[in-house]
């Protein structure tokens, strides 16, 4: 019984800060403006703008997540090589905890000041080697500049989540499969990739998740229009207008959490999987 209250503080931050706050959102919904239960304002979803937000969303949240578990991978791997508890791998374990975590405005302003219209980078391009960047448009403050600054800080995440796993692969799996006749081919195939592929899977969904659900970054750069699904619901919430449309709020934020929703059952289902060589 102990051991359980010390789950208490825990459970009441969850409670209050997300679960009473979900509720009252996703719960607004379901009722009109005159306070009335409807499902009217699930009409919204079938909206072709709506699905064109949902669809941004989606497409931009898989490059960003495959782009960002291949590099991360690739990084993990490399880390094995060095030393445990080393300088290197303590330097890269800590720059990947704090970029992880820089989102939102800062890493939307520091791109700006790096490659926005009059950034550090994009002027001396300009200026010194007559490199416009943006000759085809200014692709920065658009969906497609969304990438970059997402990359940013899918990648080290990626390496938070999949390194545990690389480092699970015992050194006696190799030597066996080389005593077999096994080259390295043979054992990434057989012994190695089918180990890591759950895990691999996992921090893939949970790097979408990331991506989907992220706003402040996509917020401050896309200053016109509401491509995808957080921005929609801002735009639904703020009103250029003045007025607020919170009930349709409701209704995007419950098909933003259906798809929350099942990208982490199958996350939580790779990560049971994965588990199993873990122990």
């Amino acid at each position: 019984m102990m051991k359980w209250l010390g789950l208490t503080p825990f459970a009441l931050y969850v409670l209050i800060f997300l679960g009473v706050p979900s509720v009252l959102a996703i719960g607004t919904g379901f009722f009109g403006a005159d306070g009335q239960f409807t499902l009217d304002n699930f009409a919204t979803l079938t909206d072709p703008i709506v699905i064109g937000s949902f669809w941004s969303s989606i497409w931009i949240s898989a490059l960003t997540a495959g782009v960002g578990a291949i590099l991360g991978g690739l990084l993990s791997f490399a880390l094995t090589g060095a030393k445990p508890g080393g300088a290197l791998r303590r330097a890269i374990d800590s720059a990947s905890s704090v970029l992880a975590q820089f989102g939102g405005v800062m890493l939307a302003f520091a791109f700006i000041a790096t490659i926005g219209i009059q950034g550090l980078v994009t002027v001396t391009l300009r200026e010194s080697f007559g490199i416009d960047i943006f000759a085809d448009g200014v692709w920065l403050y658009q969906l497609p500049g969304l990438i970059l600054p997402y990359l940013y800080f899918q990648v080290p995440l990626m390496v938070i989540v999949f390194l545990p796993a690389m480092e699970g692969l015992r050194r006696e799996w190799a030597e066996a499969s080389a005593t077999l006749g096994g080259g390295a081919f043979t054992y990434w195939r057989r012994i190695a990739g089918p180990i890591l592929a759950p895990s691999f899977l996992g921090a893939l969904l949970l790097l979408f998740a990331n991506a989907f659900s992220s706003y402040a970054t996509a917020a401050a750069l896309i200053s016109q229009g509401a491509q995808i699904v957080p921005l929609q619901i801002r735009s639904a919430l703020i009103a250029e207008t003045g007025a607020s449309r919170a009930n349709t709020a409701g209704a995007l934020a419950l098909g933003m959490l259906v798809v929350m929703f099942i990208v982490m059952l199958g996350y939580s289902a790779l990560q049971r999987r994965a588990a199993r060589w873990q122990r």
